[in-house]
């Protein structure tokens, strides 16, 4: 058995000598086929399979790194044709897909159809692939696959019973790959490092409309994945998909982007932020498709499209990696050696695409539990329509990229996550005057209820002026000249929908630590008035122009103390400073 051990510290890759081994008396049938179709594998019998399909063939790694919030390991699964699992010697040679299952463990399509992907390569079942190594992660959100139920998933139809989709602190994992509160999400992005995948797939079922399709893709929108990799995505890897399911009797549409309501009129195409998984591969040029069945087909058909959708993208990936890997080098240069970002998108409506749409007429009928009007989709009236598929976007927000950032040191929440994502970072060797652009708060908005254990902030927007600051030594240096710069740009750019200040990192500066009492301020206020007739001039033009600020005495105080010296600089003052190219 070829083991690689993970700490923190060092990587040592035990490789077999040999491509023989003596194979133990395992039947290899999933528990998926068993069932013929209505059951899914355990958390137990997932591991357990994988454990002794490593153990009958040298082409297959069975390993576990890291940690999740059940205090189990993450298990992973590599299959390579030459028995090597050195990631650093497979970069050279060979593509990498990575395939992540059971991010929800309710919608476990990809966790049966995976294991069966390897059982069926390594048996000669489906072509080899010889330059395409295949990583999986059996089951990524372990702790809610082991809270299993039978009821959770109202909407889907099977299997018998499932896995649930929070995890063991009950966080959506899928919308936790940018602020990593969880152990799972921490140990994703060790792995997602040390493989560097060129291409992402995460398996999934669907919510939302009813339609002919089992199969739906929504592929990280490309756009926002940019340059020649994302024309890539769009004019070639996609509509090659399209192509390869279809000559095998499976119909498949973009993921169906709406709601109680039937989607003749057209929809829009997913944003997948960096908070959700393709949007975070993204980051990193990797291509990155989530796999969306549809919730209401039978388990048996939705297992069985997902199987085929991955062995389809395993023959584009076989076929066209050379082109792959000198566009994802060639993505990233363009990147590093640009002026500007595009921190925002918006649908672009002067652009879109038709398609051909597979879908049920609906029907709007008076429930008999509200007595209102609720939709009801006929499946006796299939229709096939021109739709059309808003699937361009446009830069609603952009920023320009700074040369370097500089993180005190004491922020070292950021400083560790900076540190996970493979940024490089350069410790100040001595106390420096450095002449920074900074940033304050201008304006935000919160969210009122609570998502995924943070009160997220949004519509952030920031005024900046250059100054000299002073930085200590064993800060950080932070250039954008780096493979990490769109990771950078999307976390430490307050204006970014994932930034971490909208995350919530930077929250104890949005708090005013020092005051004044109103009587002690009154005579020095007036005295700040009587020295500065620039402040009196505006202080008086603002109270004639403002009623409510005329009318109100302690936001007038407020307003003439912040503006004076007394008012303390780290209020609204974001801590990340930009330094700026020349």
């Amino acid at each position: 058995m070829k083991r690689y051990l993970l700490s923190s510290i060092l990587i040592v890759f035990f490789i077999a000598c040999s491509s023989k081994k003596e194979k133990p008396n395992v039947d290899f049938t999933t528990v998926f086929e068993k069932s013929e179709g209505t059951k899914t594998a355990t958390y137990q019998e997932t591991i357990s399979f994988y454990k002794n399909l490593s153990k009958t063939y040298a082409s297959i790694s069975f390993d576990s790194i890291g940690i999740t919030d059940s205090g189990k390991p993450l298990h992973v699964i590599t299959y390579n044709s030459d028995n090597d699992f050195n990631f650093s010697q497979i970069r050279k040679t060979k593509r990498i897909i990575l395939i992540n299952n059971g991010i929800h463990p309710g919608e476990s399509d990809g966790i049966d159809a995976t294991m069966m992907l390897y059982r069926d390569i390594v048996e000669g079942k489906i072509k080899t692939p010889d330059s395409t190594v295949i990583v999986t992660i059996p089951i990524y959100n372990v702790g809610g696959s082991l809270n299993r139920n039978s009821t959770s998933r109202t909407n889907q139809n099977g299997p018998e019973s499932y896995g649930f989709r929070g995890n063991a602190r009950n966080f959506d994992l899928n919308r936790d790959f940018i602020k990593c509160d969880t152990e799972n999400a921490k140990t994703f992005t060790k792995l997602f490092h040390l493989i560097q995948p060129d291409v992402f797939i995460d398996n999934h079922v669907s919510n939302g409309a009813d339609y002919q399709y089992t199969l739906t893709h929504l592929f990280t929108q490309h756009n926002k994945l940019g340059g020649v990799l994302g024309n890539y995505l769009n004019n070639e890897m996609m509509p090659e998909l399209e192509q390869k399911l279809k000559e095998k009797d499976w119909d498949i549409t973009p993921y169906v982007n709406v709601y109680n309501k039937v989607p003749d009129n057209g929809f829009s195409q997913f944003m997948d932020y960096p908070r959700y998984s393709t949007g975070y591969a993204t980051l990193f040029n990797t291509l990155g498709m989530m796999v969306e069945t549809h919730m209401l087909k039978p388990y048996k058909q939705r297992v069985e499209g997902t199987y085929e959708l991955m062995k389809s993208m395993i023959e584009i990936t076989e076929s066209n990696g050379n082109k792959i890997s000198k566009l994802r080098i060639k993505n990233k240069k363009s990147f590093i050696n640009s002026k500007d970002y595009v921190l925002d998108w918006q649908v672009d409506s002067e652009k879109s695409s038709t398609l051909k749409f597979k879908g049920y007429e609906g029907e709007t009928i008076v429930s008999k539990i509200t007595g209102k009007d609720r939709l009801k989709y006929n499946r006796s009236k299939p229709f096939t329509k021109d739709v059309i598929y808003q699937n361009y976007f446009k830069s609603s927000k952009t920023v320009s990229i700074p040369k370097a950032y500089i993180i005190p040191k004491g922020w070292h929440n950021v400083i560790k996550l900076l540190q996970l994502n493979n940024v490089t970072l350069r410790e100040l060797k001595k106390d420096s005057t450095i002449t920074i652009e900074l940033y304050r708060i201008k304006k935000y908005d919160t969210r009122k209820t609570p998502y995924e254990g943070h009160y997220l902030h949004y519509n952030t927007s920031v005024e900046s002026n250059k100054t000299s600051l002073n930085f200590s030594k064993g800060d950080y240096i932070v250039s954008t000249n780096q493979n990490a710069v769109r990771y950078l740009l999307e976390t430490l750019e307050p204006q970014a929908p994932d930034s971490f200040f909208n995350w919530n990192f930077f929250d104890t500066i949005l708090q005013q630590k020092e005051g004044f009492s109103a009587y002690v301020w009154e005579d020095k206020a007036k005295e700040l008035l009587h020295n500065n007739e620039e402040l009196k001039i505006e202080f008086e033009t603002k109270k004639n122009k403002d009623e409510k600020f005329a009318k109100n005495w302690y936001a007038q105080l407020d307003w003439l103390h912040k503006h004076s010296e007394n008012y303390e600089k780290a209020h609204m003052q974001y801590p990340i400073y930009r330094i700026l190219k020349d």
